[in-house]
C-alpha cells in the first residue's frame, strides 16, 4: 500500500518541474517579446531574421552569451562578484512553489491533490520573503565590482526595494484581512465564492502592481541601471552568462510577480469577476489543464501590460521615485489598511469597493495638508524657451519677444 503522502509529493514534484522549465523558457522568450513590443511602440520592425519571424533569436543570443569572453576587472571581490548573479536568480526560481496553478485534481481512488509545489500555511509570507532576497544580489554585485557607478546602482536598488516593500506589504495585508487566511489556495477560493479582490479593492491592486514593478527594477523604476547616469549601474562590470543571470532573474521575478498578482487580485483561474457561476475548484485532468491555461493567460496579459508601461512612460528621477514611495504610496496604503480593518471588523466586506472609493476621496482631500519636502531640481530659465522661460527677460539684456 502506498504511503498517504506520496500522491501529493509526486504531484508537487511534477508541478515544480513543469513550472520551473516554463519560467526558464519564458525568461528567454519574454526578452524577444519585449523587443518586439518596443519595436511596435516605436514603429520599428524588431528582430525578425533568426528563424521564422525571429523566433530563434533568443537561442542565438544565449549561444552568443555562452561563448562570449568572461571578463573580471582588477580589484573586484572575486567571491562576491561570482555569487551576486546566483543570489539574484535563485530566489526568483524558488518563489513560485506556493503559487496555486490549479485547483484540486481528483485521482482514480477518489483522493485529491493540490496543483502547487508546496501547500504551506504561510505561503504568502514565503513568497514575499523570497522575493525580497533579490536585493542582496544587486547590492553585492554593485559592491563587489569595485566601480563607483556600480556601487551607486546597488545603493539605489537597495533604497528603492526597501521603500517599495512597505506599501506592497500593506496592500498585501488588505487582501489577507479580507480573505482571512495566508493560504494562496484559500485566497483564490474566497474570490471564487464572491468577487475578485481587484473589484473589491481596486486601489490596493494598483498600489501592489506599482510596487511589483519597482521591486522587479522595471521601468519607469529602473533607476539602479540608469544608462544615462550610471553607465549600466550595478551590472556595469559584468559580462557573458553572469550578466545574463541578472536579466534572467528580472524576467523570472516578473513572471512570478504576475502569477502572485493573479492569485491575490484576479481570482487565480476564476473566469467570473463578480458573484455568480465559476469554474469548480476540484475536477479531472482536463479541468486542471484549463485552470492552468487561464492562470498563464492572465500572467501573460499582466506581463504585456508591464512592457507597455516600460515603453510609454519615461523614467523617474531618483528623488521623484523616493518621494512617490514615502509621500504617496505609503500614506495611501496605510489609509487602505485602516479602511479594510474597519470594514472587516463590522462585516462589511461586500462593500469594500465603496470603502476604496471613500478612501480615495479622503486621501485627495487631506493630501495638501500632509508634510512635503521642498521642491528640488527646479528648472533653470532659458532665454527664448517655451517650456522654461526666464521670468524677467529684460534682466538678461535681450529684448523680450512680442
Amino acid at each position: 500500500m502506498l504511503p498517504p503522502w506520496l500522491p501529493q509529493f509526486l504531484t508537487s514534484v511534477a508541478v515544480i518541474l513543469v513550472v520551473l522549465h516554463l519560467c526558464l523558457g519564458a525568461a528567454a522568450y519574454l526578452i524577444l517579446l519585449e523587443r518586439r513590443v518596443a519595436s511596435w511602440v516605436q514603429d520599428r520592425i524588431g528582430p525578425n531574421r533568426v528563424g521564422p519571424m525571429g523566433l530563434l533569436q533568443p537561442l542565438a543570443d544565449g549561444l552568443k552569451l555562452f561563448v562570449k569572453e568572461e571578463f573580471m576587472p582588477r580589484g573586484v571581490d572575486r567571491f562576491l562578484f561570482i555569487l551576486a548573479p546566483a543570489i539574484t536568480v535563485i530566489p526568483a526560481l524558488i518563489g513560485f512553489v506556493v503559487i496555486p496553478w490549479g485547483g484540486y485534481l481528483v485521482l482514480g481512488n477518489g483522493e485529491t491533490v493540490s496543483i502547487m509545489g508546496a501547500d504551506i500555511n504561510i505561503g504568502v509570507v514565503y513568497l514575499i520573503a523570497t522575493g525580497s532576497l533579490g536585493v542582496y544580489g544587486v547590492g553585492l554585485g554593485g559592491w563587489a565590482s569595485n566601480n563607483k557607478f556600480s556601487f551607486l546602482g546597488g545603493l539605489r536598488a537597495s533604497a528603492q526595494m526597501i521603500s517599495y516593500e512597505i506599501p506592497m506589504g500593506l496592500a498585501l495585508l488588505c487582501v489577507i484581512l479580507t480573505a482571512g487566511t495566508l493560504l494562496p489556495q484559500e485566497i483564490v477560493a474566497r474570490q471564487l465564492e464572491g468577487q475578485w479582490f481587484i473589484v473589491q479593492q481596486p486601489l490596493a491592486a494598483i498600489v501592489f502592481f506599482i510596487c511589483l514593478l519597482a521591486e522587479a527594477n522595471r521601468a519607469p523604476f529602473d533607476l539602479a541601471e540608469a544608462e544615462q547616469e550610471l553607465v549600466g549601474g550595478w551590472h556595469t562590470e559584468y559580462s557573458s552568462m553572469k550578466w545574463a543571470l541578472f536579466f534572467m532573474g528580472e524576467y523570472v521575478h516578473l513572471v512570478i510577480g504576475a502569477a502572485f498578482f493573479t492569485t491575490l487580485f484576479l481570482g487565480g483561474w476564476s473566469i467570473n469577476p463578480i458573484t455568480g457561476w465559476d469554474l469548480p475548484q476540484t475536477g479531472g485532468i482536463f479541468l486542471i489543464l484549463l485552470q492552468f491555461g487561464i492562470v498563464l493567460g492572465k500572467c501573460f496579459l499582466l506581463i504585456f501590460f508591464g512592457m507597455m508601461i516600460r515603453w510609454t512612460i519615461p523614467r523617474f528621477r531618483f528623488d521623484q521615485l523616493m518621494k512617490l514611495a514615502w509621500e504617496g504610496m505609503i500614506p495611501i496604503s496605510l489609509g487602505l489598511l485602516l479602511m479594510t480593518s474597519v470594514f472587516v471588523y463590522f462585516g462589511w466586506t461586500q462593500w469594500l469597493w465603496a470603502g476604496s472609493v471613500g478612501a480615495t476621496i479622503i486621501l485627495i482631500a487631506i493630501q495638501p495638508m500632509l508634510p512635503s519636502r521642498s521642491i528640488v531640481n527646479r528648472k533653470i530659465g532659458l532665454v527664448g524657451s517655451r517650456f522654461s522661460p526666464v521670468e524677467d527677460e529684460s534682466a538678461s539684456g535681450i529684448p523680450a519677444k512680442n
